[in-house]
């Protein structure tokens, strides 16, 4: 994911420049750190692996029933997720057969039905591809093998796999690939249409797919588990592409013009030689900067999008068959996701829309941005959950398989919540979060390592157990309302030139707290153009149809959402600042900022569980970490251990089923009960114990009754 200059102006100018309503130094924070290693050998009492339907793929192959994901018998289901990848030191893509049973135990316990490989076409020692060679044409066996293991591993704990063939790809000379000095990583645009990078595409894909898996005897092409193939990851290719060769330009030049000869009258044909200046007998060129779209006459303008969008459309399209029938794949694919928010995604999507899934990605202030301290609770309009609801697709299961809200933001556990929450008001079909890094060596000391690494993150780790709670169950209600929308082939290639203000929906006059309030699907990419919606002010707080969820802003910029359903509810932002409660749910804190969130463990509403998981998140710091003066970057990452702003302040239980005592038990990075159980005290209908004695960013819940 790739944000522009423009894109900060944009947020700036909509008020998500750094705040000071949590300037925060080190003081006040205290060491806590996952400890995932030994949480993997021990029994722990906040264990959500109950979740999984353990193997994965016994149900047999996901399939698409009714616009959703289901299992083999037809039943719904969701899937929670992480990517593994290897980018923050000490992490390791494909581990070790020794770890391979506990990285999959780790994943199982917090609530992770299924992983995303990403970057396996990466050369050894990080992917499979073997760096020995002068090629890319062959798979490392001893990694494979390893790999073989560790899917093995997740399979058995009822983990789906998500395999990407083509995201980081080095090609190589050996590969008969021209100028390959000059290609970006996985050859993005280029290997949509290059012959022969799509041969070698499909050669990796009959490697990969077609091996027989020595732990599970089963190909994976006939593996139930393999829930999704994606075909490559955020790759695609429109008006502006810019070859990286004469060699690369020079075909595509040729392709579009023979594209021309079959689509548009000699006539029109001679009229874009006149528009482009070139000779009678001459190719008509491509733009080679977006920017020339804008001036360009429709006939020109227009035979180019087509042109692109029919590469597109017939890439994927020829891929996808020869995943099902040269190699007899029976998982659903994924095209590419929709990726770009800075511009108009609706030209991708047009060319996918055959595929069984639509996928997107998206970030809260990615960290190529500026701005990395601003909380998002502060801008709805360009949350997440706003910027990927644009691109789910009436009767299509809609994906999500990369997203975070990136370290070292101080807000930064506000994402995994919020998601979880909103994504099941607009029933999506799966999250995975993006990333979790498996650490090979057990002596590793634990700190936040990049932006995107989660897995030793003291917040969002214990959300993710807490997400999956939400997420899998379906804790919250499905909008009772559908809003759609319908665009024409014409409107779809015009969007690209609408200006930017008009993201992430790049819709003139598109309400952007419709997919705060009801399900937001596309009807149609080549229907009917979508009228304007009218005018309307947002409200505050904006509330789901359901009533579930509500969204409040100020002007003081301390937003915050609630969570209120009887299995989960929740306090996500500036809690002190607002005063709200759920129904059953209500706290007093010290802190500026926090995310409290409080779900059944037991299956039963809040009200009558016996067993409760409390996470309350602050801000999280690595040792010695510092940001420059003006907090718009840090200068200095820091090292081990991570620091954690305890949530301190007193939490109120509020009308619970008839219990004789309540005790709160401080939960270890382990997963494991720290030091003793903590008595509430009844007071009326409410039972009160305080928050912040022990280090800590989650708690067990008993009810005694």
């Amino acid at each position: 994911m790739r944000f522009s200059t423009a894109v900060l102006a944009i947020l700036l100018s909509a008020g998500l420049a750094p705040v000071d309503l949590a300037a925060q130094t080190t003081a006040g924070l205290a060491p806590f750190s996952m400890d995932p290693r030994r949480g993997a050998s021990s029994p722990s009492p906040v264990d959500v692996s109950f979740l999984l339907d353990a193997p994965a793929g016994k149900h047999g192959f996901i399939q698409v029933k009714d616009g959703h994901l289901a299992t083999g018998d037809g039943q719904r289901i969701r899937l929670w997720g992480v990517n593994i990848t290897d980018w923050s030191p000490g992490s390791k893509q494909v581990p070790s057969k020794e770890d391979a049973p506990y990285i999959a135990a780790t994943l199982a316990r917090f609530g992770v039905n299924c992983v995303r490989f990403q970057f396996l076409d990466l050369e050894t020692p990080r992917g499979l591809l073997d760096r020995q060679r002068s090629d890319s044409r062959a798979l490392d066996p001893e990694a494979f093998d390893r790999e073989d293991s560790f899917i093995a591993e997740l399979e058995k704990r009822g983990i789906y796999i998500d395999f990407n063939l083509l995201v980081g790809r080095p090609f190589k000379a050996g590969d008969g690939v021209e100028d390959v000095n000059l290609l970006r990583q996985g050859a993005k645009g280029t290997s949509l249409y290059d012959k022969r990078m799509i041969e070698l595409q499909k050669e990796y894909a009959q490697q990969l797919l077609d091996h027989v898996n020595p732990y599970t005897k089963l190909k994976y092409t006939a593996d139930p588990a393999v829930a999704l193939v994606e075909i490559n990851n955020e790759n695609a290719i429109d008006i502006g592409y810019r070859a990286p060769s004469p060699f690369y330009l020079k075909e595509l030049t040729g392709m579009f013009n023979d594209w021309l000869a079959r689509h548009r009258t000699p006539d029109e044909i001679a009229q874009l030689r006149s528009l482009t200046r070139v000779a009678a007998d001459a190719q008509v060129p491509l733009m080679q900067f977006r920017g020339q779209a804008a001036s360009a006459p429709s006939l020109r303008f227009n035979a180019e999008a087509e042109f692109y969008n029919d590469l597109q459309r017939d890439y994927f399209a020829d891929m996808e068959t020869y995943l099902k029938e040269t190699l007899g794949s029976k998982s659903l694919v994924i095209a590419t996701a929709d990726h770009g928010h800075s511009n108009s995604g609706y030209p991708v999507l047009l060319a996918e829309t055959s595929m069984d899934v639509i996928d997107g990605h998206d970030y809260w202030l990615h960290p190529e941005m500026y701005v990395r301290k601003s909380p998002m609770v502060n801008g709805p309009f360009n949350s997440t959950v706003v910027e990927l609801s644009r691109s789910a697709i009436a009767g299509k299961p809609y994906t999500v398989s990369e997203v975070n809200n990136p370290f070292p933001n101080n807000y930064d556990g506000e994402g995994i919540p919020i998601l979880a929450a909103y994504g099941l008001l607009q029933d999506w079909d799966s999250i995975m979060w993006y990333t979790f890094e498996p650490k090979s060596d057990p002596a590793w000391k634990p700190y936040v390592g990049d932006p995107f690494d989660i897995s030793l993150d003291p917040v969002k780790m214990p959300e993710l157990a807490e997400g999956a709670l939400m997420f899998l169950r379906g804790d919250v209600e499905k909008a009772r309302s559908l809003e759609q929308r319908s665009y024409s082939e014409q409107q779809v290639f015009e969007s690209m030139l609408l200006p930017m203000n008009e993201r992430p929906y790049f819709t003139p006059g598109f309400p952007l707290s419709l997919p705060l309030e009801h399900e937001v699907r596309i009807s149609s990419l080549n229907g009917a153009p979508t009228p304007k919606f009218p005018e309307s002010s947002a409200p505050d707080p904006i509330v789901s149809d359901t009533h579930q969820l509500a969204w409040y802003t100020s002007p003081e910029k301390t937003g915050l959402v609630t969570v209120d359903t009887p299995l989960t509810q929740a306090l996500i932002g500036f809690v002190r600042a607002n005063g709200k409660s759920d129904t059953n749910l209500s706290v007093q804190v010290d802190n500026t900022f926090c995310t409290l969130l409080l779900s059944s463990l037991d299956d039963k509403p809040i009200a009558q569980s016996s067993k409760l998981l409390l996470v309350a998140g602050g801000r999280v710091e690595n040792t010695g970490q510092e940001w420059n003066s003006v907090d718009t970057d840090v200068t200095n990452w820091g090292t081990s251990p991570t620091l954690i702003e305890a949530v301190k302040g007193t939490l109120i239980l509020r009308h619970l089923s008839a219990p004789r005592s309540v005790l709160l038990q401080p939960i270890d990075g382990a997963g494991q009960p720290q030091g003793p159980a903590i008595p509430a005290t009844q007071k009326g209908d409410s039972w009160i114990v305080p928050l912040g004695q022990t280090v800590t960013t989650w708690y067990e819940i008993e009810v005694r009754r």
